[in-house]
């Protein structure tokens, strides 16, 4: 079943040889969240159109368990959760609804077994990062979220690095030959820097977070995974210093979203090694590709060269430093828009390091 993709994807290693970095120069992935409810054929997409640099696919459609906080949750160690008609609360005891979540993981960590059978290449997989998942998780004794609790944020910050470290050894031993890369997803964590993220409520909202300490805790969950790992923000602003100094080596950011301030400090944590995964194909845009006005890949491809020359790093590091993604993920599109989005930042990323080389560009 697998034996073309992994035949139109043998290319990758020897690519790959060249570079510093995990991926192959002038690489694509995606976030995570696809459309449809069907893991075979998400993972075909998405070894088909990602050759480089593929992903773990989510699929959040099929309902509570597979949406990002109840399937983190299931990874989660002595600290059980139940689905409720808001989300997801911290409970004393397992039931069905951590049952299902933990078998969709399960499944879709099958598919990816069956797809990835005999591929030595990068691989990525999602989970949601401590502190958004202690923005989404409510209090057991408590309606409000986790995160109003300290030490609920600590317990789960420990909790989620232990499950980690599971769930990678799993990945590990399901695709021996990969290369394995951990993305931790922080949608929220600007607004609990902010004290934004609101209460059960919604008339109050959680105190910040103190930056210190979410970097810390975002360390410990980076730690246990013992991979390279990318920190996902869409929102903005980015928190770039955190993910930094929790030692992220790569962040994952909307590059429609960056302020000039951002990109200066972008331009800082690029300096200093990390990788940047730019979100470089806006939600709306991707929507499009599949019925609407032709987008060009160049189109998007030099934004992404834009942003680098901005930054005044030498040309000749983007090429491997940057990987192309959608800005978001891809869970709210038609299955034919969300292909075309994968093939389209494919496309960009191929054209980047073309156009960054060419000064009358």
């Amino acid at each position: 079943m697998v034996s073309s993709l992994i035949a139109g994807v043998s290319s990758v290693t020897d690519r790959a040889e060249s570079s510093s970095w995990p991926w192959p120069d002038g690489s694509a992935t995606g976030i995570g969240s696809m459309p449809g409810g069907d893991p075979a054929e998400a993972c075909r997409v998405v070894f088909g159109e990602l050759p480089d640099l593929p992903h773990l696919p989510e699929l959040p459609g099929r309902g509570p368990g597979a949406d990002m906080t109840g399937r983190t949750a299931s990874l989660l160690i002595d600290m059980p959760v139940q689905a409720t008609a808001h989300g997801w609360k911290l409970v004393d005891r397992p039931g069905r609804d951590l049952a299902r979540a933990a078998g969709y993981l399960s499944a879709d960590l099958d598919t990816l077994e069956e797809f990835a059978d005999g591929y030595t290449g990068p691989v990525k997989i999602q989970v949601s990062g401590p502190v958004t998942l202690a923005a989404t998780l409510e209090l057991s004794r408590r309606s409000e979220p986790a995160l109003a609790d300290p030490s609920a944020v600590a317990d789960l910050a420990e909790s989620l690095a232990e499950g980690l470290a599971a769930h990678a050894a799993d990945v590990r031993k399901r695709v021996p030959g990969c290369t394995l890369l951990v993305q931790l997803d922080e949608p929220a964590l600007p607004a609990a820097l902010a004290g934004r993220v609101p209460t059960a409520s919604g008339l109050n909202t959680v105190a910040a977070i103190d930056r210190t300490v979410a970097s810390q805790r975002l360390e410990a969950v980076i730690r246990a995974g013992a991979a390279f790992t990318v920190v996902h923000c869409c929102a903005g602003p980015a928190p770039f210093p955190e993910i930094k100094a929790a030692g992220g080596h790569a962040v994952s950011f909307d590059v429609g979203l960056l302020s000039n301030q951002d990109i200066d400090v972008v331009a800082e944590v690029a300096e200093d090694g990390m990788a940047l995964f730019a979100g470089a194909l806006a939600t709306a845009n991707a929507r499009q590709l599949a019925s609407g006005p032709p987008l060009a890949p160049r189109h998007t491809a030099r934004s992404v060269v834009t942003l680098w020359r901005r930054t005044a790093l030498p040309p000749e590091r983007m090429a491997g430093q940057v990987v192309i993604t959608p800005a978001c993920g891809l869970a709210g599109l038609s299955r034919a828009a969300a292909r075309a989005a994968l093939e389209h930042c494919r496309e960009a990323a191929r054209i980047a390091p073309e156009m960054i080389a060419d000064r009358a560009e």
